[in-house]
């Protein structure tokens, strides 16, 4: 569920005429529901319910706008993060580093040195090198470190390639099979602290089979740590949990259905959990709005061209994702068209042979379920301005980033004495 609902033949975002936001801020821009965010909270904060104290720890790479990090932070959350400008981030938006989880294959020394100083959470180590180059670095600074090791189950998610992490020739985590190994080196090097396991097998799951798999497997692998005399404490469970983009198809499983599984699977782990839902609490949260430039005449059928290119959302060109596309004020009329950007690539599409209202230049639309993995991945390709962004709460809204100017590219550019 969310908050962009047509009032009176308009399109809006809680209170808000989405046509408000465009003639002030000018088109393309995010815009997120305060509410929808609030509600998606509260909804998996329940599923989880009566877990003792589970560490949900927001996926900062789904978005990692500061006021929406700072809503979320005020609703209790934690943060995944996975660089340290996603820690510092999360940091001043609020959340506090004791729920900070930092995971990612490719922490560098002064990361690790960054968290260490922060104070977070735990560190998911994917490699044996890598808990070997944090060993050496809590101690030079007299720290230590709480880890777990990230495990690759081999399951096979069943979501988009590139967003699958849980197989054996993705570069995440240690091999199922090597776990125990590692687990009894990483106990002999001091300034470690291991105090649990960890995983994630992919992002935009629709079935909660691999996720049970993966869970099962996970159990069995914390009772032999435990009978080989490690302290198992904690377990994260990672994300992935889809949301709905096409409602063609079935709708994934409800956070309830999730919460469900996950209690019946761990009820005898005795660790406290950690969770790290990104998309299912942002994704329904953010839409693009985008105004129609031309609409042209194809050899079969429309193309309409909006303001809004693959350089602000890239999903629809990098995984071929599908977004609902919807008029802000429809017409009432239905045409099928191909709904393109300006960027000079044939990859610059939204949508093919898309069934949408009939629009014409200046109109509105908006690509729905765009709050996560949207702004976050935008760039300036074609010399085009960053995407801003808008945060909605009631009859209220702000710009939460500006948009800026081309100047900004320009004189970032250094050109050297002999080229003058």
């Amino acid at each position: 569920m969310n908050h962009f609902e047509y009032k009176n033949g308009v399109m809006h975002v809680e209170q808000v005429p989405m046509g408000t936001i465009a003639q002030a801020v000018g088109t393309p821009v995010y815009v997120y529901s305060t509410a929808t965010l609030e509600r998606h909270v509260r909804v998996f904060q329940e599923a989880l319910a009566p877990l003792p104290d589970p560490l949900v720890a927001f996926a900062v790479k789904a978005n990692p706008n500061a006021a929406v990090l700072a809503t979320l932070a005020r609703l209790g959350l934690g943060a995944d993060v996975v660089s340290a400008g996603e820690l510092r981030r999360a940091v001043a938006a609020g959340i506090e580093p004791g729920k900070i989880v930092f995971s990612g294959v490719g922490k560098t020394a002064d990361e690790m040195r960054l968290a260490l100083d922060l104070g977070i959470f735990q560190f998911n180590l994917e490699s044996e090198q890598e808990a070997e180059m944090l060993s050496e670095i809590a101690l030079s600074m007299n720290k230590v470190a709480p880890v777990a090791y990230r495990i690759n189950p081999d399951v096979d998610a069943g979501t988009h390639e590139k967003i699958s992490t849980g197989k054996s020739e993705n570069k995440f985590g240690i091999p199922y099979e090597r776990a125990i190994a590692s687990y009894d080196r990483a106990a002999q090097l001091a300034g470690l602290d291991v105090q649990g396991v960890a995983i994630h097998i992919g992002s935009q799951l629709t079935d909660l089979t691999p996720l049970a798999l993966a869970f099962e497997k996970l159990g069995v692998l914390i009772e032999d740590l435990r009978d080989e005399g490690h302290d198992i404490r904690t377990a994260d469970l990672g994300g992935g949990l889809g949301v709905p983009y096409d409602s063609s198809l079935p709708v994934p499983p409800l956070p309830a259905i999730y919460g469900e599984m996950v209690k019946r699977i761990v009820q005898d782990w005795n660790v406290r959990m950690v969770f790290e839902p990104g998309r299912v609490i942002v994704g329904n949260a953010g839409a693009l709005l985008t105004e129609v430039i031309r609409v042209k005449q194809g050899a079969t059928q429309p193309f309409v061209i909006v303001d809004a290119a693959m350089n602000d959302l890239l999903r629809p060109s990098l995984y071929d994702a599908w977004h609902d596309i919807r008029a802000i004020k429809p017409r009432g009329k239905q045409t099928s068209a191909t709904v393109v950007g300006p960027v000079c690539e044939s990859g610059d599409t939204f949508a093919k042979n898309r069934e949408m209202d009939v629009v014409q230049a200046g109109d509105l639309l908006a690509f729905m379920t765009a709050g996560a993995y949207g702004a976050t991945m935008a760039n300036t390709y074609n010399s085009r301005a960053l995407t801003p962004e808008v945060l909605v709460s009631g009859d209220k809204w702000a710009v939460v980033r500006q948009r800026p100017p081309i100047e900004t590219l320009i004189e970032g550019d250094i050109i050297p004495d002999w080229v003058r």
